[in-house]
């Protein structure tokens, strides 16, 4: 896979990375595992971001994020596992809420789920379902085939909660399809 940087702009699934930049100085930091988790996967380890550069991880996140959007969301919609670290960061910085998107168990009831398929196996998400209907940004570190971003979107929608986009650090543009509202990215491979 190229690596590709994106600078201010939304990306929307349908479209194809626009600047091919890999010197972006994130690239630098993050590894790629081969055949991890499974023979034939890439794996981008951004754990080393996290543990040098997460100020200026924060700061590239909201880079990305159009004039104005932020005074649209509500709340961020927190991916497990790592879209937590992010979520977190971010609306302790803008001194807005969170929603939580869990893996099964972990939240008191009431909770909706939904079953989605991972691009090397299957997994769940939970959400509670009695919180009052926010405006709603999501917020993951990897956007890869789409899966848990569009589980948490659906899952957000059946809520009553409105998801105004996505925000991800890494954007695997060639795994995914449409997706159902803007993804802001601060990188693209």
């Amino acid at each position: 896979m190229s690596a590709t940087a994106s600078t201010t702009q939304a990306n929307t699934s349908s479209v194809a990375a626009n600047v091919l930049n890999t010197d972006h100085p994130f690239w630098q930091v993050i590894r790629t595992v081969p055949n991890f988790p499974k023979v034939g996967v890439d794996f981008y380890d951004i754990t080393p971001l996290l543990r040098s550069h997460i100020n200026e991880v924060v700061d590239a996140l909201l880079a990305v994020l159009p004039a104005g959007l932020l005074d649209e969301v509500d709340c961020l919609g927190a991916v497990e596992a790592r879209g937590f670290v992010f979520a977190s960061l971010i609306a302790g910085r803008l001194g807005k809420g969170m929603i939580l998107l869990r893996k099964p168990g972990k939240l008191p009831p009431p909770v909706a789920n939904k079953a989605y398929a991972l691009e090397y196996g299957k997994d769940t998400l939970e959400m509670q379902n009695n919180l009052p209907p926010e405006r709603v940004l999501l917020v993951d570190d990897i956007l890869a085939t789409g899966g848990t971003l569009t589980t948490a979107y659906e899952l957000c929608q059946s809520a009553a909660h409105t998801v105004v986009g996505a925000l991800v650090l890494l954007d695997l543009v060639d795994l995914h399809g449409e997706f159902p509202v803007p993804v802001y990215t601060v990188l693209k491979a």
